[in-house]
């Protein structure tokens, strides 16, 4: 029939054929939109309907056999398009996936307990007992392929076992349903048993659940937790305001979660006092939520592991305050510098600057900063790429502003701090209180071994870029930078002058000392230092460097 629309010889009816697809394209395109649906699936999946283990080419001959299938080639002569319709919901539906989120207990089935078996025939003892209840669960549920982290994955294979945990978030994501298993959690539980089960102590179950756009919670006996019924419990008011209060994560985040690097502070703090049965997984947790991917190394520590971690963090998001926030952790010293682990404060807030506030004050830096001034600044700080932090340095970019004078106040009463006031050139007066003694001679000048500096922080640049992407700056030129001819346009020179503003206002500083060696030493880091520019107009004596701090 086909044949016969192609050899017609009017051109009308040759173009009433390439409409129409015949089987062997049917067949072509089915095969297309299978490896699109199985690039971001899992290696392995279990058929819930016959109990197998299946790898990919299993899953496709099961699809081949399918009345699915069947139906899709039975019929050649459909238009093109609709059939591409059909073909990508058929198979997409075919092959949607259930993964479950659990809590490891006792002895669970590993690859080599089901390989080759039928999961319905085993003996029902220990974790075989979960494995069957969930396969069950799954196939009740409209699904026919399930996905279970003890089994489906080849723990013994180095390869297989780093491509998985790089992409289980991806797998978390993408997945039709996650079935959360609180065995822990007895059957008609009121509301707060989701909270105090073990399953919201682990490390894992943190990605688990923020990556799933759908999502259920079931009880020890696989009915839904609390009784709800509904396809979806992040829809669920009830549901999600327990499990903020429990995780600190707020309800809007855990609804729609975005994996990347902003925030990084705050994604530490959620997995802080959680547990993991290998102590790396605590780093390797985190991987999917930032959006990174790197080598599993069982056996480096946690320490190597997350300080692995933090590095790609840190050079990807320029976000030194995730270092500061690790420093509270005595476990995870050995992985900073040294200087950082004594930090306390939380990150400092600076005042909120309306958009008027912001046109005001470039109105008045008009009258005083000269134009090609704060392009230059803007040039060179703009080609500043992110800090860097490796064999437990931090490769710092900042403004220095070099201390002139400390003086320690006299001690009142049985305080366990002091105060210092300190002078710096390019600043106001400022205080420092410490907890920590500083090797200052009371009244005497400092040395110019001292700074006061300001970290380098890419956002006040105000680019269009995406906030977690830190851009090349090997093949970008801000208008208006050295070198670019013709004359400064308006948005470029607005652009200059709202970061001079921004640096006018307050900001948190560093107090670092030069040591022997070159390098500096954070100091006085228990409390935030608050400071500000004595004026604006210093922009054209602002000191920009690099600085490697202990």
């Amino acid at each position: 029939m086909l044949s016969k629309l192609e050899n017609a010889p009017d051109t009308q009816t040759r173009k009433l054929r390439q409409q129409y697809i015949n089987p062997s394209e049917a067949e072509r395109a089915i095969q297309e939109s299978i490896k699109a649906q199985l690039d971001d699936a899992p290696h392995r999946l279990l058929n819930t309907f016959t109990g197998r283990l299946c790898d990919g080419e299993a899953q496709i001959n099961a699809f081949k056999t399918s009345t699915e299938y069947k139906e899709l080639l039975s019929s050649s002569l459909v238009h093109a398009d609709l059939r591409m319709e059909r073909i990508q919901h058929v198979v997409a539906t075919y092959f949607r996936c259930v993964t479950l989120s659990h809590r490891w207990e006792g002895k669970e089935p590993l690859l080599h307990d089901i390989q080759d078996k039928v999961v319905h025939e085993l003996i029902p003892v220990g974790g075989i007992v979960k494995l069957q209840s969930f396969c069950k669960t799954v196939r009740a549920a409209g699904y026919r392929w399930g996905w279970i982290d003890t089994c489906c994955i080849d723990q013994t294979n180095n390869v297989e076992l780093q491509k998985s945990l790089n992409s289980m978030f991806v797998w978390y994501r993408t997945s039709a349903l996650t079935m959360v298993y609180l065995s822990d959690v007895p059957s008609s539980s009121k509301p707060g048993a989701l909270a105090r089960s073990a399953w919201n102590t682990r490390g894992w179950t943190v990605p688990e659940f923020l990556a799933p756009k759908v999502i259920r919670f079931y009880q020890n006996d696989w009915t839904p937790y609390l009784n709800d019924h509904s396809p979806n419990h992040k829809q669920s008011v009830a549901i999600m305001q327990e499990l903020e209060d429990s995780t600190g994560i707020d309800a809007k985040t855990l609804v729609a979660f975005s994996p990347g690097m902003i925030n990084a502070r705050e994604k530490l703090q959620w997995v802080s006092t959680r547990v993991t049965t290998v102590q790396e997984d605590i780093a390797y947790s985190l991987f999917g939520i930032f959006g990174v991917h790197l080598p599993v190394m069982y056996g480096e520590k946690k320490q190597n592991a997350l300080g692995r971690l933090l590095q790609e963090v840190v050079a990807r998001s320029g976000d030194i305050s995730a270092l500061d926030w690790v420093g509270q952790s005595s476990e995870f010293n050995s992985c900073l510098p040294a200087s950082i682990t004594s930090y306390k404060a939380p990150p400092y807030t600076p005042p909120f600057l309306s958009e008027g506030d912001i046109q005001t004050s470039i109105c008045l830096l008009r009258q005083t900063v000269a134009v090609d001034l704060a392009l230059k600044l803007y040039a060179l700080l703009d080609n500043l790429n992110a800090p860097r932090f490796a064999n437990c340095r931090l490769q710092l970019h900042c403004i220095a502003f070099r201390v002139t004078a400390v003086t320690q106040r006299p001690i009142e009463h049985e305080e366990t701090y002091f105060t210092y006031e300190v002078k710096a050139d390019g600043l106001r007066d400022l205080q420092i209180t410490t907890e920590d003694l500083l090797q200052f001679s009371r009244g005497r000048r400092a040395r110019q071994s001292f700074l006061l500096v300001r970290p380098w922080d890419r956002r006040l640049l105000e680019l269009p870029d995406d906030a977690d992407d830190i851009k090349s700056m090997d093949d970008f030129t801000p208008p208006g930078s050295p070198g670019e001819e013709g004359p400064v346009d308006r948005e470029s020179s607005e652009r200059a002058m709202r970061l001079i503003v921004h640096l006018g206002q307050p900001f948190s500083a560093f107090l670092l000392a030069q040591q022997r060696s070159g390098e500096y030493k954070r100091i006085a880091s228990d409390r935030d230092i608050i400071t500000q520019v004595k004026d604006v107009d210093y922009v054209h004596g602002m000191d920009v460097r690099t600085l490697e701090i202990l």
